[in-house]
């Protein structure tokens, strides 16, 4: 339910071309023609990659980012566009109160879980206390909920939430008896389109599901049967793409033109910002991060235009920046303050004492794109003396490493929201998902202040500070934004992409 958008996986941003460390990039291959198969199209079969494997059933542990498993089983109160606008999903009406602290939802009648389980207000209610428990959860501590009949719900916490609707968005809601039953790594009971099929599912290569015939609204999903696939290999994903045994896959720049000149469907998507995160900005466990010449010479020992170029093989626009471009945080015209220039880097590393660099841990996951990216970052780093040790995170508990704080300066190719203030969350509050280290630092806070007590202008103009923060400060290193793809089949239709963090299509997405 946590949905780690968005928090983690969202945040997983798309794999990268596999480019050299010189940044020679990599050219289109094959140009067959896919014409799909009986597997996909129409409403039988609609099967998807996913390029890696879910950690679990768990609702309060389900990543967004390319995941089409979570919907798939599981339902939500309301639904939030790309544009954080939300829709009756559940519930039917809904009303903040007005100091967005708390919302009141009611219920459609007559809903039930795959077991048979009323879908009412005190199931929901055991979904957001299962989720309220869950260690990765920290957006829903201290709620309190109230169900004055079967039908209605009121979700408040002790201080403004100036997301809230994207915290009911976010929520997936299960079945009270499965949860209380604690086998959530079994077979998962919600009330979405689908059920999982367990007879023809295997655990980290494929997830079959059929449909629901209790769903609520079955026009929205229009195929009969989903399958999952999890392929950690493009190039395996794009053939089985254009032979027609997968419907649809994220694609990098490197096999853009292959799926181009395949007859493909290509959906591109500009929902991230490649970058370093130096999240241990106190200096706690590396002391050298705590400097802000390093930093700032951190920052200056990427090219970035070369990068856009080359490694993204001209797909991406160089950054120096974190926010999405055109939104109110984001800070149009904005010089970028940390040029690349080894020489005066080495000159800054010299003047915090590190003219002879430190030794420092990156994570590195397959299939999120670090595969050619993180060599580069390595490589350039080397040059001031930074000496990167990569460690492979894999398996169900690798996001949670991930983001447990032991690495202080994670690389990651991370989303951008089309809600600012999610990237402030996210991001640069003390509790933020991806400030691992849960720095606390007295202006952020002043500034959150501003931006929930503050009308509209000023609210913008606070995020924009915040943005001149820790662009000063150096809290990270943004390199470029890189343009995402969705190859599909051609008898598939994504009329549009409701992703919030413009990563992916949405299950619901596929018509």
């Amino acid at each position: 339910m946590q949905r780690k958008q968005q928090r983690a996986f969202i945040a997983l941003g798309l794999p990268l071309a596999t480019g050299s460390l010189v940044l020679t990039g990599c050219t289109g291959g094959s140009s067959t023609t896919g014409t799909g198969s009986s597997s996909g199209g129409g409403k039988g079969t609609l099967t998807l990659v996913e390029t890696a494997d879910i950690q679990g059933w768990d609702p309060a542990n389900q990543p967004s980012y390319q995941n089409w498993t979570a919907p798939a089983v599981f339902d939500s109160l309301l639904r939030c566009d790309e544009h954080n606008n939300p829709s009756p999903a559940v519930a039917q009406t809904w009303k903040v109160n007005k100091e967005s602290t708390g919302i009141t939802l009611h219920l459609k009648s007559g809903l039930k879980f795959s077991d048979g389980t009323a879908l009412d207000s005190a199931a929901v209610k055991a979904s957001f206390e299962h989720v309220e428990k869950s260690p990765n959860s920290s957006r829903y501590a201290n709620l309190k909920i109230t169900t004055p009949d079967s039908s209605t719900v009121t979700i408040t916490w002790p201080d403004q939430q100036p997301l809230i609707v994207r915290k009911i968005c976010d929520a997936w809601l299960a079945s009270p008896k499965w949860l209380a039953g604690g086998k959530l790594n079994g077979t998962p009971v919600g009330s979405g389109p689908y059920v999982l099929d367990s007879s023809a599912t295997t655990r980290g290569s494929v997830y079959t599901f059929t449909r629901n015939p209790s769903y609520r609204n079955p026009k929205a999903f229009p195929y009969q049967k989903l399958v999952v696939k999890i392929m950690t290999s493009e190039t395996a994903a794009v053939n089985a793409l254009k032979t027609g045994q997968v419907d649809g896959t994220l694609i990098t720049q490197a096999s853009y033109n292959e799926a181009k000149t395949s007859g493909l469907g290509i959906a591109t998507m500009s929902g991230n910002t490649t970058r370093l995160l130096i999240t241990d900005h106190l200096g706690k466990k590396v002391p050298a991060l705590g400097k802000l010449d390093v930093r700032r010479a951190i920052n200056m020992v990427f090219d970035k235009e070369a990068m856009a170029n080359k490694l993204y093989q001209g797909h991406a626009t160089p950054a120096s920046q974190i926010f999405r471009p055109g939104t109110s945080a984001y800070i149009k015209g904005l010089k970028d303050p940390y040029p690349y220039n080894v020489a005066e880097a080495k000159k800054l590393m010299a003047r915090a004492g590190y003219a002879n660099g430190f030794t420092v841990q990156i994570p590195y996951m397959q299939g999120v794109g670090l595969d050619a990216l993180l060599p580069y970052v390595t490589q350039q780093l080397k040059l001031i003396g930074i000496t990167v040790k990569q460690v492979t995170l894999s398996g169900p508990n690798a996001i949670s490493e991930l983001l447990s704080g032991k690495y202080p300066m994670p690389l990651w190719q991370l989303g951008n929201y089309g809600d600012p203030l999610q990237d402030i969350q996210d991001y640069a509050l003390q509790d933020g998902i991806w400030n691992v280290e849960h720095q606390k630092d007295t202006k952020i806070a002043e500034l959150w202040t501003q931006i929930l007590d503050g009308d509209k202008e000023q609210r913008i103009q606070a995020e924009q500070a915040v943005n001149r923060y820790i662009t000063d400060q150096a809290w990270f290193a943004p390199m470029v934004y890189p343009q995402n793809f969705y190859a599909y089949s051609k008898r598939v239709r994504i009329p549009e992409i409701t992703d919030f963090s413009q990563l992916n299509p949405q299950l619901w997405d596929f018509k």
